[in-house]
Parts: structure tokens; sequence; C-alpha cells
């Protein structure tokens, strides 16, 4: 029934041996030279993006420390700046003090002199109240 025929058993033997032989070369080969290629290529680009990493965290921290500089900087300039305006404020305020001081120093030696005119006018009026004040008592 079933003959099993040497010549016909070698050569299926030798046909799928070159099969092989020539799948190795044209396919198998490439197809893992090409996934090696690929697998070293990725590689390479994690390691990039590791160095990336690495720059971008240095980057960043500059960043940090520019950035805190800038606030140091702008405090700095802020006390300064309020510092300068309070003393411009207390120059200000000191300046219009003594004017204000001179100003009253004015006006007491203007209302002392109003007193002193008052006081001698009303003196010199004390006859004509003496005398209005002797009619009215001699009408009672």
């Amino acid at each position: 029934m079933l003959d099993i025929n040497p010549i016909l058993l070698l050569a299926t033997f030798v046909v799928f041996l070159s099969l092989v032989a020539v799948l190795n070369r044209w396919l198998y080969n490439p197809l893992f030279a090409y996934m090696n290629s690929r697998d070293s290529h990725i590689k390479k680009e994690l390691n990039k993006i590791s160095s990336n990493d690495n720059e971008v965290q240095e980057l960043l921290l500059k960043a940090q420390t520019i950035v805190m500089n800038a606030k140091l900087d702008a405090a700095a300039l802020r006390e300064k700046v309020v510092a300068d305006a309070k003393e411009l404020a207390e120059s200000k305020l000191e300046a219009k003090r003594s004017e204000l001081a001179s100003q009253y120093l004015e006006f007491e030696k203007s209302l002392a002199k109003s007193k002193e005119q008052l006081k001698s006018d009303l003196l010199s009026q004390v006859p004509l109240f003496r005398e209005a004040v002797k009619a009215k008592f001699s009408q009672l």
C-alpha cells in the first residue's frame, strides 16, 4: 500500500534543504538583520531620551534658580523703593510740619497783636461805656 520510494525521499529531502537555505538567505537573515538594527536604533533613542531627560532636569533646575534669584532681587528692590518712599514722605511731612509751625507762630503773633489792639480799643471805649451805664442806671 504505502511504498517508500528512496529516490523520492531523497529528492524531497534535497528540496527541503535547498528551501531552508534559500529562505535563510533571502528571508531570515535580512529579517534578523532588520530586527537587530531596529533594536539597536531603539536603544540609541532610549539613551538619547534619558540624556534629554537629564538635560531637561538641569535646565529646569537652572530656571528655578533664576526665578528664585529674580524673586529675591524683586524683594530687595521693593524694600529699597519702599524705604525711599518712606524717607521722601518723612521729609515732606517734616517740611510741612515746620511750615505749619511757622504759620502757627505767625498766627499767634497776629492774635496777640489783635488782642492788644482789641484791649486798647476796649480801654479807649471804657469812658463811653461808663456814661452809657450811668445813663441806664439813671433811667431806672
